[in-house]
């Protein structure tokens, strides 16, 4: 197909002085069609660097807000572009990479939500080919924020969870896959494209060698969100998977799971708005 390619905005959270300074370094040469709409947090007032503020194609919004997905949720409701990228300020992006996408959702105009390929943590975690996306992914699959495009029009309501993620007052994590279990119950055309969409050089919190009491809480809450009609069975065996690999002992890890999934059905209550 010779498709127009459709307009694309990189939705970057950023936060803290060191946090633009590192977007000043990931944002790529200017492409046609490409914008990066950045949400700033505890920016302290911060000038912008000057490599910033002379780029037309790159619009900053200071934001007095708390936690990462209400700083993403901002970035979200500035965009204005066909498609919308998540991005983070310490991601290689690749030239090559979003020039695919863009012509994947051009080429598969019923296509709502895309998710992507990184260079980061373990390749085998990725399917080797597309796949349509449905509530039980593929198994050993997980998807990170900056490997998630949607369109704006079709999926502008979908939004990250205020109450998970970093800097959430109690469940640090877990806004990426319910941000697209949100899409996939919604009943939008959720697709896996194997399109390398960039490098995260940085362990990421699904990966890190210990995993603190609000890390655990939010896994719990996941999973009893995703599964749950089967979460009382898939609990403990998150559990001996934490203790196995060191990363948590079992008692101290069930017993956060579950206070995690506890909270499940109050947090989906609160949020039917952009959940599901």
């Amino acid at each position: 197909m010779n498709a127009e390619l459709p307009t694309l905005d990189l939705a970057v959270a950023t936060h803290r002085p060191e946090g633009i300074r590192r977007v000043a370094s990931m944002v790529l040469p200017p492409m046609p069609g490409v914008r990066y709409v950045v949400s700033w947090q505890s920016h302290g007032d911060s000038p912008l660097p000057a490599e910033l503020r002379e780029r037309p194609d790159v619009e900053i919004h200071r934001f007095s807000g708390s936690g990462l997905s209400n700083n993403r949720n901002n970035a979200i409701d500035h965009c204005t572009a066909d498609l919308i990228l998540f991005a983070d300020d310490d991601v290689i992006y690749s030239p090559e990479g979003i020039t695919q996408l863009r012509r994947t959702f051009a080429d598969n105009p019923e296509v709502d939500f895309i998710t992507l390929r990184s260079r980061h943590g373990d390749l085998s975690r990725f399917p080797n080919q597309s796949v349509r996306l449905k509530s039980r992914l593929p198994k050993g699959y997980s998807v990170a924020s900056f490997e998630i495009a949607f369109r704006r029009i079709r999926c502008g309501a979908l939004h990250c969870c205020p109450e998970l993620g970093l800097g959430a007052p109690r469940l640090h994590g877990g806004e990426d896959e319910i941000f697209l279990l949100s899409a996939i119950k919604r009943g939008f055309d959720c697709r896996y494209f194997p399109i390398t969409i960039g490098a995260h050089p940085h362990e990421s919190t699904g990966t890190k060698a210990k995993m603190t009491d609000g890390n655990i809480l939010a896994a719990g809450c996941v999973i009893a969100l995703t599964y749950p009609w089967s979460a009382a069975l898939r609990l403990p065996l998150k559990a001996w998977r934490l203790a196995r690999s060191g990363r948590a002992p079992f008692f101290s890890a069930l017993l956060r799971l579950g206070q995690g999934a506890l909270s499940a059905p109050a947090l989906r209550r609160r949020h039917l708005s952009t959940l599901w």
